[in-house]
């Protein structure tokens, strides 16, 4: 997933500031339209009248270095130009993914820090912290159509009914693979089941050198390669009514499975990876497989093109629960929360509906590796899929992701993604539950009941908060 390491140059610290003075009152918003030019030609962005006059007033935004270096580019002075447009001072600061969840929850200990803090998975333990946006939610709704209930999923907490952040759009999370690779094990298409995957990459690697790269460390793709695993196996963490339910015949028989993946079609490096390294493993040639946005396609595109060429797309992999349940987690859910702290929080809320209103430009400067959550407001995504104006050939190789939004699940599926869903995926807990097995330190009976006991724990925690049901 993580291209920081491999752009470092476009990774902004924590700390540098790039201090933008507004100027004008909400007046200026007839003001003449910015233009960016892009791959997919000039396009005019929607000038969204404040709700409030909020001239005057100041915008600190703390997010993610994106993956795909242009949509940072275009996002600073996409704040900017809103920023001038309505007489607010903005403030972008922009550092390693990694690094988000602990520099969140620093501020909101100290009580002070950005308007805007934005992680890519769900952070629901932090609720009691920031603001409920169910305003913000129930206006873009009535101005683009329903949010999608996945990205709803992803911030919403059914048993307080609060909107702990705004989920504004995801990425897909399908399979790339090498083709050239997999046409000499007779599987041209790639492999459509997790049988494939094993039978062929065992064959690749043993025929052809080449391993397989689904990492199994304490990183964030090694946790959503573990949850797209089990569900295709019929396994969950959690049920819908938010029981733990991960010591289960079927996880058994996941956490088996990739056991074998492991001795048959990789190497020990996967459990020492960080969320770079698979990005970095395909982008050399060196991978026959893996799961992953399509940021790492896009930097081989532009680095390793023969490479990129030969690197080509598949939906979730069908397992033993049947095509209903070949599902994947965002690859990178972008979910915003406004602290309570922040004395700009109307500031903020219209912003996020500003950017919202621009979600095609959003996806077009991402190179379209972000998607909508509500997907009436990127009405060329169809067209851009199918005609990829950043150079893939064929031109629709990347037609695949047209069904994203049906395979595409959230964190804590067939339940919410509550408060101890959120700690769980900060933490190495799927990750070591699959390792432990493929090591041989444990069976893959005891470890999925220590998973189990780890997990236990952590739900009982938050249950006691009151912020997630369960406990029958």
């Amino acid at each position: 997933m993580r291209h920081d390491s491999l752009r470092p140059e476009v990774s902004r610290r924590f700390g540098r500031r790039s201090m933008l003075k507004g100027a004008g009152a909400s007046l200026a918003l007839a003001a003449a339209t910015p233009f960016f030019r892009t791959g997919a030609g000039a396009a005019t962005l929607k000038q969204t009248p404040t709700t409030t006059d909020i001239s005057g007033t100041s915008l600190s935004i703390l997010l993610w270095s994106h993956f795909v270096p242009r949509h940072d580019e275009w996002y600073d002075k996409f704040v900017a130009e809103w920023g001038q447009a309505n007489g607010v001072t903005t403030q972008v600061d922009h550092i390693n993914t990694a690094d988000i969840p602990a520099a969140i929850a620093a501020e909101i200990s100290a009580g002070q820090g950005h308007d805007i803090v934005e992680h890519i998975a769900s952070l629901a333990q932090y609720e009691k912290s920031v603001l409920d946006m169910t305003d913000v939610v129930e206006e873009l709704n009535k101005r683009h159509g329903d949010q999608l209930g996945m990205a709803k999923r992803n911030s919403y907490n059914p048993t307080t009914n609060v909107y702990y952040g705004l989920c504004h759009g995801y990425a897909p999370d399908p399979g790339n693979y090498r083709r050239s690779l997999w046409e000499k094990v007779e599987m041209a298409d790639g492999p459509t089941s997790w049988d494939d995957l094993l039978k062929g990459g065992a064959q690749i690697k043993q025929g052809q050198g080449v391993q397989m790269g689904l990492g199994m460390s304490n990183e964030i793709d090694s946790r959503m390669a573990a949850q797209t695993l089990m569900w295709a196996y019929g396994a969950e963490i959690q049920d819908a009514n938010e029981n733990v339910t991960i010591n289960s015949p079927e996880t058994i028989a996941a956490v088996t499975y990739m056991a074998d993946l492991f001795k048959q079609t990789m190497t020990p490096e996967v459990f020492g990876w960080n969320a770079a390294s698979n990005n970095q493993l395909l982008v050399a040639g060196r991978a026959s497989y893996i799961l992953n946005s399509i940021s790492a396609y896009r930097t081989a595109q532009k680095d390793q093109p023969e490479t990129g060429a030969d690197i080509f797309f598949r939906t979730p992999l069908v397992g033993p629960a049947g095509k209903e349940n070949a599902l994947a987690h965002g690859h990178a859910v972008f979910i915003s929360m406004i602290p309570n702290f922040s004395k700009n929080q109307q500031t903020a809320k219209e912003f996020l509906m500003h950017l919202v209103a621009n979600y095609n430009e959003a996806c077009n400067q991402s190179e379209l590796y972000n998607f909508p959550a509500w997907p009436s407001t990127v009405p060329d995504l169809k067209s851009w899929l199918e005609n990829d104006p950043y150079g893939s050939q064929p031109a629709d190789k990347l037609s695949i992701l047209e069904t994203a939004n049906d395979w595409t699940t959230n964190l804590g599926h067939p339940g919410p993604a509550n408060a101890a869903m959120g700690e769980i995926f900060n933490l190495p807990t799927l990750p070591n539950m699959m390792a432990r097995a493929a090591q041989g330190q444990q069976t893959p009976e005891e470890s999925v009941k220590q998973a189990e006991q780890e997990i236990t724990a952590i739900f009982e925690k938050w249950r006691a908060e009151g912020l997630m049901g369960g406990g029958s």
